[in-house]
């Protein structure tokens, strides 16, 4: 009995070393785990582009507000109100917001499912971006309005590109900054929102050229991309709109927008970069605004936009292909 009772006490004794040795180790930052973690899962594939209807050969509204403001006074102006309902709609319609630089460079990676709109803010007031005293967008701003409610609808980015002047936002040197730190786009809209086919050449480089070194001096770091015309006027020499030099400052923009009035062709197909179409917002006040195009696309789908889910391939019904461009075959998936 006695002998029993030592060998139970050894063996108890020798667990309880062994217990004691795998603690120590678990603690020894030199103990090395030997089994790997296991992998993460493998992303989903993006489904059938048939089963979703998509169609990267659609149309994308790319949409032009001004004022956001209590009591509009211009045909192009909304109320906050107004604002918040048109970005319920296209929420509630499958739209995800991109930047005009997405769009001219087609860089659209969206769900499947999802159709692109660019949201385009012109003449950089004070109604679409002020600040209160600790720094944040007043509510009732647009920006104040998109942040909260992307906020609110995830998978709904606060994107938008903003167009403009110098002494942009009230002359707030905290704005451009801002925008660009949070992921806005920051177009040229020109120096003193000047009609460029009253000016000479040397005018509207001048126009241009100023316009774009003081957003790169506001906001250092961002590229200005993009530009939106004025009053929606060219230049008599077109050309200088996109791109041009003056007393040895260079711009060059990837697209040039136009101010009305119909949904811009697919970044894959037959689009102009130097003149892209806007739709006006307009509060029903104006022919061809954004309630009557985003009421034709419900009414007919296929004329839309429709992502495939896969940023990598451009899908499409076959019978559209005549419309891809040239440089984008390589990535050509027409079903």
């Amino acid at each position: 009995m006695a002998r029993t009772a030592v060998i139970g006490i050894r063996i108890v004794a020798a667990a309880a070393l062994f217990l004691a040795a795998a603690c120590a180790a678990q603690r020894d930052p030199a103990h090395v785990e030997t089994s790997a973690p296991p992998p993460p899962p493998a992303p989903s594939p993006a489904p059938d582009p048939a089963a979703v209807a998509a169609n990267e050969l659609g149309l994308v509204p790319i949409l032009m507000y001004h004022q956001i403001v209590a009591a509009p006074s211009g045909e192009y102006d909304q109320t906050p109100e107004e604002f918040r309902a048109e970005l319920d709609r296209l929420h509630r319609e499958g739209y995800r917001p991109v930047t005009a630089a997405d769009y001219i460079s087609g860089a659209i990676d969206l769900p499947a499912g999802a159709h692109p709109v660019v949201l385009t803010f012109d003449d950089s007031t004070v109604s679409q971006l002020s600040f209160t005293d600790d720094g944040k967008p007043l509510p009732d701003t647009a920006i104040g309005i998109l942040e909260a409610f992307a906020a609110a609808h995830p998978g709904f980015a606060p994107r938008a590109t903003f167009y403009v002047n110098n002494e942009p936002f009230g002359n707030d040197p905290r704005a451009l900054p801002w925008l660009a730190a949070h992921g806005y786009e920051i177009g040229a809209h020109t120096a003193s929102h000047a009609n460029l086919a009253r000016l000479d050449s040397t005018g509207v480089q001048r126009e241009l050229a100023e316009n774009v070194s003081a957003i790169e001096s506001g906001a250092p770091g961002a590229r200005v991309r993009t530009m939106a015309l004025p009053l929606g006027v060219a230049p008599a020499d077109r050309a200088l709109a996109s791109a041009g030099e003056w007393q040895g400052r260079r711009y060059r923009f990837d697209a040039v927008m136009l101010v009305g009035a119909e949904p811009a062709p697919s970044p894959y197909g037959q689009v102009d970069p130097t003149g892209v179409p806007r739709i006006r917002s307009a509060r029903g006040e104006v022919d061809f605004d954004s309630a009557y195009w985003l009421d034709r696309l419900a009414a007919d789908p296929g004329l839309r936009y429709t992502a495939d889910g896969d940023p990598a391939r451009i899908s499409f019904p076959r019978a559209l292909a005549e419309r891809l461009g040239g440089p984008w075959s390589n990535r050509a998936a027409p079903y």
